[in-house]
């Protein structure tokens, strides 16, 4: 079975179909405009910094300061819980690994804000149950129904689920 990686951990919050999309190598994020936007938003801010720290080939750390706060970039607010569990689910691992992370950091350059992420017990055990659904979903045998919501029309896999 496949690494959980912070992308599944953000899908699950996203959209159940779309994480057994991207687990079973249905991908169509490539020929997305608004990922293609995210990306050079990525790419373009925070120069100075030492970027896209890939650490166990399952999480990609956009970036961080003195090992002790991670920063992750997003374009928008929108799908902010999803954000939230990413970064909170890169701390965890990186404790596991005994790393203290202080906190985490909700980058959104086009928005000029920021938001800290900690991570607690409670969190913790609820890393647990989400990582145990994540590993339900990828072995279906094929996608979870679809679930209509109004982020639906913008996302990469619409054509896949609605046409």
């Amino acid at each position: 079975m496949k690494k959980v990686t912070g992308v599944m951990v953000y899908y699950y919050f996203v959209c159940s179909r779309k994480l057994w999309y991207f687990v079973n190598d249905l991908t169509m994020e490539q020929s997305s405009d608004l990922v293609s936007m995210g990306k050079l938003i990525d790419e373009t801010s925070y120069k100075r910094e030492k970027k896209n720290i890939l650490i166990d080939e399952n999480i990609n750390i956009d970036f961080l300061k003195d090992w002790r706060i991670i920063h992750e970039v997003k374009k928008s607010r929108k799908i902010e819980e999803a954000s939230k569990w990413q970064l909170k689910y890169y701390i965890w691992l990186l404790k596991k690994k005994g790393i203290a992370i202080e906190k985490g950091i909700l980058d959104y350059p086009l928005l000029r804000k920021r938001e800290k992420v900690f991570l607690t017990e409670k969190d913790e055990q609820k890393l647990e149950d989400i990582l145990n659904k994540i590993e339900k979903i990828m072995l279906l045998k094929q996608p979870p129904e679809i679930i209509k919501k109004s982020i639906c029309k913008k996302c990469a896999y619409y054509e896949l689920c609605y046409i």
